[in-house]
């Protein structure tokens, strides 16, 4: 049949490649002129005026993002080329902090935790301790159980230097507020899923490139259509089918469809769904079920990502990813060295998760940090970039959205029922997962 994907970020791109594979005629719509959605690449200029390609955010993937790693290689990303594979590390500056050795789990993270330097017996034994008993009861707690909570027979340096930029960092919400449930599914994936797991996968390209890009490429061989610059502006029944609604009327040909997915988010699919729930060409059986997803994915409330760019000749860090000591004034918990990763010497990328400021206010702040805690040349600012919604707010026992919508409607994205965080894996997860949900619909 006539599957349509509405947005062709990392969610809508693994949506169209399963419907693809399912063997149905793929329409993809993305309102954008450039693929990836909140994953995607950006231009910009460095402060001598050479132009540069940057990202909207600085993202990481990990070894255990096995759904992400298998389509990069299935539209013909070379992942050994694209990513640069580290063991987890979580170290400042001063070289203090956590970095596990290229062993099996968990030798990883026992070794790692008995060497970690500027830790006391104390912060070992109680991370140790801490963790058996996650183990054993399987990384399951009680929904409502706040990170914070979740740790507090931690130490304050073990809050501090792990915790606290672990969490921020997986679930972009701080440790009080944010869900232990979801921080130990991370937990358990990563440093206890098997070889490499645990191992931070930094990209050497740009994100539009490290997969929408190629996924594009593919879909179009295999007949599909890629078409940017068309937001949708709505949906209509259309008998037992949808009629996609472009800008300027009924859209490109082939505008009717057996199938929907939205892989747009979180907000546009809500203003999408919510106009079903009003329109008088449903049923009421639809109208009543739209308007309950809707009501969920509209509760859904967003943590904002800032990274700020900068630029000093000669400016390298000792590796290719750095922690931060982070504090109201100064915000950034991560720095990244993009001369190490993608060859623009110079070039660091400072990450603001769950930022509270304003943009210019944070570029400052950031900037006198970098002066405090790296020793540097002194850094101009080259861009920087706020996504307000950049993930949703990971709290304990948050109910999201279902992926199926109404017959023949699915959703999917970061940000529909699953057991990770706004991740990329959680999207393409997701995405990957609709094409089971395409058959023809019968709404009554």
């Amino acid at each position: 049949m006539n599957v349509a994907v509405i947005g062709a970020g990392w969610a809508g791109m693994a949506a169209a490649i399963a419907h693809a594979q399912a063997g149905h005629r793929v329409t993809v719509f993305e309102a954008a002129r450039s693929l990836g959605g909140r994953a995607r690449a950006v231009p910009g200029a460095l402060p001598d005026g050479t132009p540069v390609t940057l990202d909207n955010g600085q993202h990481v993937l990990i070894g255990a993002y096995t759904e992400s790693l298998r389509l990069m290689q299935l539209v013909g990303v070379d992942t050994g080329k694209a990513l640069l594979r580290l063991p987890l590390t979580l170290q400042f500056p001063d070289g203090q902090g956590l970095r596990l050795p290229r062993l099996p789990p968990p030798l990883d993270a026992l070794l790692g935790i008995a060497r970690a330097r500027g830790w006391s017996a104390r912060d070992r034994c109680a991370l140790l301790r801490t963790a058996a008993v996650w183990r054993l009861r399987r990384f399951r707690c009680a929904p409502q159980t706040s990170v914070a909570q979740l740790c507090a027979a931690l130490t304050p340096r073990l809050m501090a230097e792990f915790i606290d930029p672990l969490c921020v960092s997986a679930l972009n919400t701080p440790a009080p507020r944010a869900s232990g449930q979801v921080f130990l599914r991370v937990l358990q994936d990563s440093l206890f899923s098997g070889p490499g797991g645990s191992n931070l996968l930094l990209p050497r390209t740009d994100l539009s490139a490290l997969f929408p890009q190629a996924a594009a490429q593919w879909l179009e061989r295999h007949g599909a259509r890629v078409l940017g610059a068309q937001r949708v502006q709505g949906l209509a029944p259309d008998g037992r089918r949808w009629q996609v609604l472009c800008a300027g009327g009924a859209g490109r040909a082939d505008a009717v469809f057996g199938h929907v997915t939205l892989a747009c988010p979180a907000w546009e699919a809500q203003r999408l769904v919510a106009g079903l729930a009003q329109s008088a060409e449903s049923t009421a059986a639809d109208r009543q079920a739209a308007g309950q997803w809707s009501a969920a994915a509209q509760a859904l409330r967003f943590e904002a990502i800032t990274t700020v760019y900068a630029h000093a000749r000669g400016a390298r860090l000792p590796q290719p990813l750095l922690a931060l000591r982070s504090s109201p004034e100064h915000p950034a918990q991560f720095v990244f060295d993009r001369g190490q990763l993608d060859g623009r010497d110079g070039l660091l990328a400072f990450v603001v998760s769950a930022s509270a400021a304003e943009r210019a206010r944070t570029e400052q702040q950031v900037l006198r940090q970098a002066a405090a805690q790296l020793a540097l040349p002194p850094l101009q600012g080259v861009q920087t970039v706020l996504e307000k919604r950049a993930t949703f707010a990971c709290t304990p026992g948050l109910q999201r959205p279902g992926m199926q919508v109404l017959v023949g409607l699915t959703a999917c994205g970061d940000y529909v029922q699953g057991p990770y965080p706004a991740t990329l894996e959680g999207a393409v997860l997701s995405g990957s997962a609709v094409a089971a949900f395409a058959q023809e619909p019968l709404r009554c």
